[in-house]
């Protein structure tokens, strides 16, 4: 299983980031996909989720303003990430959970500065 996340960098408050997750190593359009994040010195929290069948599922953090997505040909969850606020930096990552079992991708930094 890989998660390969991409499409960090740095933003201005108020702006917008789409983040990306390519998967392999598995059957991706059957299985739920999710979006973590940890800033320094904190847990990981999770972020968004999107069920095999397209519903999602967001932390009242980014309610209105963050949206998960997938694209099935392409093995892809993205990350569409709208009205940035500097709490929103973290390093980001994509997670897979099967059974007892997790698998995370290496992170992609994000960070909201003016």
């Amino acid at each position: 299983v890989q998660l390969q996340a991409s499409g960090g960098g740095l933003v201005q408050p108020g702006g917008s980031l789409r983040l990306s997750c390519a998967a392999s190593g598995f059957a991706f359009r059957f299985n739920s996909l999710n979006w973590y994040r940890q800033a320094p010195g904190q847990q990981r929290d999770l972020v968004a989720s999107i069920t095999s069948g397209g519903t999602a599922n967001y932390a009242d953090s980014v309610k209105g303003r963050f949206t998960i997505s997938r694209d099935n040909a392409r093995n892809t969850v993205y990350l569409q990430m709208n009205n940035l606020k500097p709490e929103d930096t973290a390093v980001y990552y994509c997670n897979r959970k099967m059974g007892s079992t997790e698998y995370w991708g290496k992170g992609t930094q994000v960070t909201v500065s003016s």
